[in-house]
C-alpha cells in the first residue's frame, strides 16, 4: 500500500509540471543528451539567495552550491588617506601632459594599500553517488525556463530514473527529488564537500552538517561563518546518517534537502547565527510536502517570468540539443533560440536578484571557485550596471531592490571615502565594490583611477522614476543623487586648455590613449565622465523641481552644467572618447565608454543630435563587432539605438557563438552563460536588454515601435515590455509592421507613439509640439564641436508616423496597425 501511495504522489508531482506547462503556448528550455563535463555545461538554478549548478552525472551527481553572502574577509573600507595629498599632484601631471607619470604616481600613492576588495566564494558541492548507474542509457537533461527546475532522466537495467532539482523561492532550500518507474529502486549516498580550508563535516541526528569560514585575502582574515545542512525524506526503504554521509536504501522516492546560511547581517555586521539560521530554513522546508513546495515555487517564479514574453515563431529545431543549436546558429538563424536566450536572461535575473538580498554580481550568484576571476565582485564601470539593464524594460522592476540597497550602502561608505581621499562632501565610488561596500580606488590606476561609479549607479535610481513616475521613490532616492552630485561639484576643476569643468584624474574605462603613446589611461575630461556628470546633475535639477525643493542648489548646478565640455566629433568623423582628438581608428577595445551617451543614456538621438548620432555610428563601426561577451551585449543595444536592426542581429549572431574551452573567444557557453571569457553574466543581461531595444524604445520623447526590427523577424509578438512613463505594451507585428498594440497605462498621461506604419485607435491623434508627459522630457545638450576635417554622413531616417494618445491610469488601449 505504501508503494502504491508513493507512485500516486509521484504522478501528482509530475502533473504539477504538466499543468503549468499546459498554460504556456510554447515550452522554453535548455536540454542536452549528455551530462555536464565542465562547470559551463552545468545548469543554473537560483532563488536570489542560493545558487546551484546541476551537472546531471548518473553515477555521481554533482550540484555545486552558492550562498550569496559567502565572501572572503570581513567589514572594512579601503580608502587610502595619502590620496588627499597626492591627487592634486596627479592632477598637475595630467594637465602638464605627463600622463604616464600621473598614472604611476596614482598607482603608488592613491590606490588602496589595504586591499582591492574581497572575492565572492563557493560554498562547495552536494554529491550523490548511485551504485551501478555508470551503465546508463537514454540520457536526457533539461533546465525548464517555465518552472525554474532541472530534470535529469536516464535508464539503468530497464528502469527509468528521474531527478528533479529546484532552489525553492518559497522555502529557501535546495531540493532534489529522486524517483524511478519501479518501486524500491532509489539507493544512494549523499554528502557535502567544500574547497574551503578546515571545514567541519559531521552528522547531527538525521542531518549531515558542513561548517566553515570564508577565506583570508590580501591580509584580511575571513570571518563569514557558514553552515550547510543535508537531510532526506523517503517513501519506502530507509535512510540513515552517519559520519557525514547520508544514505538512502531501497526507497520508492527520496527528496534531499540542503539548507545553507551565514552569520552575515549587513556590510557592517556579521553577528548572525549561521547554525540557527540553517536549522530554521531546513525545519520550515520539511513541514511542507514536496508537491506543495514545487507548486509554491513555480507560482512565485512565474509571477515574474510570465509578465513578459517573446514569440518569434515555432520551434523548428526542438530535436536539436541546446549547445548544438548555438553552434549552428549562424547557419540556421534559429529565431526560437533567440526567444529562449531572451527568456534565459530574464530567468537569470529572477534567480540572482531577489528583494531583500544581494545584487547580481559579476557572475550573478553562480561561482565554483574560492578566488574567481576579478573576484566576482561588483565592477561599476559597466558590468554591475549592465546586469540591471533588462530590469525595467522587461517588467522586472522589483528586482532592482538589491541594487538600490547597494547604492544606498555605498553612498554611506562613500561619504567616508570622499572625505578621506578628496577632502570633499558627498560620496564617491570608484570602479569596484564588494559585499563590504568598499569605495576606495582599487587595483592599479589604469582601471582604478575612476571616481564616477556613483554617477552611473544614480542613473538607475533616475530610470526607476522615469519608468514608474513614482514620486515617493524619487523623494527617497533624491538625497543619494544629490550627495553624489555634491561630490562632483566640489572636486571637478577647470582644465587649462579650454577652461572646461572636468573630472581629473580619471580614465575612459581601461582604454589607453594616444596622449601617452598608448601607455596610460589616466586623463582629464573623458567623454564618458562628462556624460555621466551631465546626467547626474540634470536628474538632480529635474528632481528638485518635481519635489519642490533645493531651488538654489538646482540653479547652481544649471550654471555648472554649462561649463562641462561639449561632446566632440574628431578628425575621422568619430565621437571623441577623450577631450583631445586621440582616437585611433584601429582601436577595437572592448569598452565603448564614450557611447554611454547613446546607450544607456539618451543624450544622443537621430532626431535631436544627428551629427553626434552619425559620429557614434562611425565610432562603433571602427570598434568592430566580435569582442568579449559583455561588449557584444552592449553593442546589440547600441546598434538598436542606431536603428539598424540587421546589424544588431549580426551582434546577436556573434554573441551566440559557441565557446567550449577556448581561452580568448567571446560568445556563449553550452549552458547559455556569457563567455567573456571566462564566464561573466553581464553579457546575458546586455543582450537581453538589446533585444528589447530592437523591438521598442522609449528614451527620445516618444515610444518607438519596432525601431530596429531585423529583416529576418518578419512576424512575431512581444508581451509585457515596459516603456518609460509606466506604459506596458503587448505588440504584435506582421510583415515587419505593427499589426496590433495593447497599451496598459499604469501612471496615466500622454502616450506618444512613433511607428513605421499608420496606426488607428480611439482618441489617437497626430502629435504636435513637445510631449506634454514630463517623464518624456529630453535633455538639452551643448552644441557639439566638430573637427573641420571630419566628414559627416547625412542621417537617413525612414518615414514614420507620430501620434499622441491621452491615457488614464489603470486603463487599457488597443491600437491597430494599417
Amino acid at each position: 500500500m505504501m508503494k502504491n501511495k508513493s507512485l500516486l504522489r509521484t504522478a501528482a508531482v509530475w502533473a504539477v509540471g504538466l499543468v503549468s506547462l499546459s498554460l504556456q503556448a510554447r515550452e522554453y528550455k535548455l536540454w542536452y543528451d549528455k551530462p555536464a563535463a565542465v562547470w559551463t555545461e552545468a545548469l543554473p538554478l537560483g532563488n536570489g539567495r542560493l545558487g546551484a549548478m546541476v551537472f546531471g552525472t548518473p553515477g555521481v551527481e554533482q550540484i555545486q552550491l552558492n550562498e550569496e553572502t559567502i565572501w572572503a574577509g570581513r567589514p572594512n573600507n579601503n580608502a587610502n588617506p595619502n590620496a588627499l595629498e597626492y591627487i592634486p599632484k596627479v592632477r598637475e601631471l595630467v594637465f602638464a601632459g605627463k600622463y604616464l607619470e600621473a598614472q604611476t604616481l596614482a598607482t603608488e600613492k592613491v590606490m588602496a594599500k589595504t586591499n582591492s576588495g574581497m572575492p565572492y566564494q563557493t560554498f562547495g558541492d552536494l554529491r550523490i553517488s548511485f551504485p551501478g548507474h555508470t551503465r546508463y542509457t537514454d540520457y536526457y537533461r533539461e533546465l525548464s525556463l517555465d518552472s525554474a527546475r532541472t530534470v535529469v532522466r536516464y535508464k539503468v537495467d530497464g528502469v527509468t530514473y528521474r531527478r528533479e532539482t529546484i532552489t525553492s523561492f518559497t522555502s529557501q532550500v535546495v531540493m532534489v527529488r529522486l524517483t524511478a518507474d519501479k518501486p524500491g529502486m532509489i539507493t544512494c549516498n549523499a554528502l557535502l564537500t567544500t574547497p574551503h580550508q578546515d571545514p567541519v563535516i559531521a552528522s547531527d541526528g538525521n542531518c549531515v552538517t558542513l561548517s566553515g569560514v570564508s577565506s583570508w585575502h590580501e591580509g584580511l582574515k575571513g570571518k563569514v561563518l557558514f553552515q550547510g545542512r543535508l537531510t532526506a525524506t523517503t517513501q519506502g526503504g530507509k535512510a540513515s546518517c552517519q559520519d557525514g554521509t547520508l544514505s538512502v536504501e531501497g526507497a520508492d522516492e527520496a527528496v534531499l534537502y540542503v539548507s545553507i546560511a551565514t552569520n552575515f547581517n549587513n556590510y557592517k555586521n556579521i553577528d548572525g547565527n549561521e547554525v540557527e539560521r540553517s536549522k530554521d530554513f531546513l525545519d520550515k522546508a520539511l513541514k511542507r510536502s514536496y508537491a506543495d513546495d514545487v507548486k509554491a515555487h513555480v507560482a512565485y517564479f512565474r509571477q515574474f517570468m510570465d509578465r513578459s514574453s517573446l514569440d518569434l515563431g515555432d520551434d523548428q529545431f526542438a530535436h536539436v540539443t541546446t549547445d548544438m543549436r548555438v553552434e549552428r546558429f549562424k547557419e540556421t538563424n534559429d529565431a526560437f533560440l533567440v526567444a529562449t536566450y531572451f527568456k534565459f536572461g530574464r530567468y537569470l535575473l529572477i534567480c540572482s536578484s531577489q528583494p531583500g538580498g544581494q545584487p547580481a554580481n559579476l557572475q550573478g550568484i553562480w561561482n565554483d571557485k574560492l578566488f574567481p576571476s576579478w573576484d566576482s565582485k561588483y565592477t561599476c564601470n559597466i558590468n554591475l550596471e549592465m546586469n540591471y539593464w533588462p530590469s525595467e524594460v522587461t517588467n522586472l522592476s522589483e528586482l532592482n531592490e538589491p541594487l538600490f540597497k547597494l547604492i544606498k550602502e555605498v553612498s554611506e561608505t562613500g561619504r567616508e571615502t570622499a572625505k578621506t581621499m578628496y577632502g570633499a562632501d558627498g560620496w564617491v565610488l570608484h570602479h569596484n565594490t564588494d559585499i563590504w561596500r568598499i569605495t576606495g580606488a582599487l587595483d592599479k590606476a589604469p582601471s582604478g583611477m575612476w571616481p564616477s561609479g556613483g554617477a552611473w549607479l544614480c542613473r538607475h535610481l533616475w530610470e526607476r522614476y522615469l519608468y514608474t513616475g513614482d514620486v515617493a521613490f524619487l523623494r527617497s532616492a533624491y538625497p543619494i543623487m544629490k550627495e553624489a552630485g555634491v561630490f562632483f561639484d566640489q572636486t571637478m576643476v577647470k582644465e587649462p586648455v579650454h577652461g572646461w569643468l572636468v573630472v581629473c584624474p580619471s580614465n575612459s574605462p581601461e582604454n589607453v590613449h594616444a596622449g601617452s603613446e598608448g601607455k596610460a589611461t589616466t586623463a582629464a575630461g573623458c567623454t564618458m565622465d562628462n556624460q555621466l556628470v551631465f546626467d547626474l546633475w540634470s536628474a538632480i535639477i529635474t528632481s528638485a523641481r518635481v519635489l519642490g525643493i533645493d531651488t538654489a542648489f538646482a540653479a547652481h548646478l544649471e550654471q555648472r552644467i554649462a561649463q562641462l565640455p561639449p561632446m566632440q566629433v574628431g578628425r575621422w568623423g568619430q565621437l571623441q572618447e577623450w577631450m583631445f582628438d586621440w582616437d585611433d581608428p584601429n582601436d577595437v577595445h572592448r569598452h565603448i565608454s564614450h557611447l554611454y551617451g547613446l546607450f544607456p543614456s539618451n543624450q544622443i538621438s537621430p532626431y535631436r543630435t544627428p551629427a553626434l548620432f552619425d559620429a557614434a555610428r562611425t565610432s562603433l563601426i571602427h570598434r568592430g563587432d566580435p569582442s568579449t561577451g559583455w561588449s557584444m551585449g552592449w553593442k546589440v543595444c547600441l546598434w538598436a539605438r542606431l536603428l539598424d536592426g540587421d546589424h544588431a542581429y549580426k551582434l546577436i549572431t556573434d554573441q551566440l557563438t559557441l565557446v567550449r574551452n577556448e581561452k580568448k573567444k567571446g560568445g556563449t557557453y553550452p549552458n547559455l552563460f556569457d563567455a567573456h571569457p571566462p564566464f561573466q553574466i553581464d553579457g546575458n543581461f546586455g543582450c537581453t536588454a538589446g533585444i528589447a531595444e530592437m523591438l521598442m524604445q522609449s528614451y527620445d520623447g516618444f515610444i518607438y515601435l519596432l525601431p530596429a526590427l531585423p529583416s529576418l523577424w518578419k512576424e512575431g509578438e512581444v508581451k509585457g515590455l515596459m516603456a518609460r512613463g509606466g506604459f506596458e505594451l503587448n505588440l504584435k507585428w506582421k510583415n515587419g509592421k505593427v499589426e496590433r498594440l495593447t497599451i496598459k497605462s499604469h501612471a496615466g498621461g500622454n502616450c506618444r507613439l512613433r511607428s513605421l506604419n499608420p496606426l488607428s485607435a480611439k482618441g489617437l491623434k497626430k502629435a504636435k509640439g513637445e510631449n506634454p508627459n514630463a517623464l518624456y522630457e529630453v535633455p538639452v545638450i551643448a552644441q557639439p564641436l566638430v573637427n573641420q576635417s571630419a566628414k559627416l554622413n547625412k542621417v537617413e531616417l525612414k518615414p514614420t508616423y507620430l501620434y499622441d494618445l491621452p491615457t488614464r491610469a489603470g486603463k487599457e488601449y488597443v491600437v491597430i496597425g494599417k
